[in-house]
């Protein structure tokens, strides 16, 4: 019965061939969608790292007259001092623009034994950004007063960064160089990793360094962390003690839920366009497989009448338009695989293999149950054919 179902398939290749490019091409899109899907679920189910329901970012420009970093020091470490004596906060610390949820992102690289690791995101931060975000410490310590005078330079690490630099094993008194191998950075702790690109992304490698004074002419974020009862009165307080500490400053204050919200959204966009295409896709696939099923059955209404004459069953000539089609899709299924294997085998887009394969799997089954589904109300009207009425019409 195979043997002649492939008979039948190759005596009509020319007019399968465009059915088998349709369903090729349904598959890898589809496939396309499923990495996607797979992997930002992925990231989902992992924690985000930081307790940020409570966290607000203050945004400034700095428009102090003063140049001096003596006077620009005592200026905002007398402006964090205040923040941080308001019944309402918790606690608050500077940071560089590329705060948690935001578009902003600074890059750099490290040499580890002679070899550099690149894409490593760069955050200047101080003594009080861990516990503001509410990060923990895997190994190691924070950075502390003390770090600001050590003639050592030190660094604080994630935890993505120290398997990819040092493996499995402890990071903590191990040094590493600078992109360019100028200078040696010692590691004296290990943060958990956080997921500062929202829900959907991966966790990058990240490094946390402690800015000295002179960052005070550049930086423009605080992060705040308040009570749970913080409401708008007292943004609005704190927005006016700002503008008053901060003359001609912009002054703009962000919570970081809603940036979340926002970022995600952000994130979601390429998956949803990817989505609507597939789905026209699939649209056109089904109706092509529909429409040629019914065609091949007024096509063959002899040929289904005389095999329904000699003592075919309606379920078999059911079953026969069905396993057609099938065929066919497993001829498209086998070529797309054999190219979406090549993701995981090149690591393109340095996804992890488990979730190519997970994709495959998941765009196999799609696939067929399409053209199950599809081939389905055809190949019953083919069994419906009653063998007097499509001789007589022969």
């Amino acid at each position: 019965m195979l043997k002649h179902l492939f008979k039948l398939i190759w005596n009509k290749k020319k007019q399968n061939s465009l059915l088998i490019v349709e369903i090729l091409l349904s598959f890898m899109v589809m496939f396309a969608v499923f990495a996607f899907a797979v992997n930002s679920y992925q990231n989902y189910v992992k924690p985000i790292g930081i307790k940020y329901e409570h966290v607000w970012v203050i945004n400034y420009n700095n428009t102090l007259k003063t140049q001096n970093s003596d006077s620009l020091t005592m200026f905002y470490e007398g402006l964090l001092r205040n923040i941080k004596a308001m019944p309402q906060v918790v606690d608050a610390g500077f940071s560089s623009t590329n705060v948690p949820f935001s578009s902003a992102h600074m890059s750099g690289g490290i040499t580890v034994n002679g070899k550099r690791i690149t894409y490593v995101n760069q955050f200047n931060v101080d003594d009080n950004y861990l516990n503001t975000l509410g990060a923990t410490m895997l190994e190691g310590r924070w950075y502390n007063k003390q770090d600001g005078i050590s003639k050592e330079k030190v660094t604080v690490i994630n935890n993505t960064l120290k398997e990819k630099a040092f493996g499995k094993g402890s990071a903590v008194g191990k040094y590493f160089n600078d992109y360019d191998n100028k200078f040696k950075i010692k590691v004296i702790g290990v943060v958990n990793d956080i997921k500062f690109d929202g829900d959907y992304q991966t966790v990058g490698l990240s490094q946390y360094n402690r800015f000295d004074t002179s960052a005070y002419h550049w930086l423009q974020r605080i992060l705040v962390k308040v009570q749970p009862n913080a409401d708008a009165a007292f943004e609005s307080r704190l927005y006016k003690f700002m503008a008053n500490q901060m003359k001609n400053s912009n002054i703009e204050i962000e919570h970081l839920p809603n940036k979340l919200v926002a970022y995600n959204k952000f994130t979601l966009v390429p998956l949803i366009i990817l989505s609507i295409v597939a789905a026209f896709l699939i649209i056109n696939v089904a109706l092509g497989i529909f429409g040629v099923l019914w065609y091949n059955i007024n096509k063959r209404r002899g040929e289904i009448g005389l095999r329904r004459a000699i003592g075919a069953s309606g379920s078999s000539v059911s079953s026969q338009l069905v396993s057609e089609a099938l065929i066919l899709a497993t001829f498209s299924l086998i070529i797309g695989t054999f190219f979406a294997v090549q993701f995981p085998l090149l690591n393109v887009f340095d996804l992890s293999a488990g979730v190519y394969l997970t994709a495959i799997g998941f765009a196999l089954i799609f696939i067929y149950f399409i053209v199950l589904v599809c081939s389905l109300y055809p190949g019953k009207q083919a069994a419906a054919i009653y063998p007097a009425v499509a001789l007589h019409e022969e």
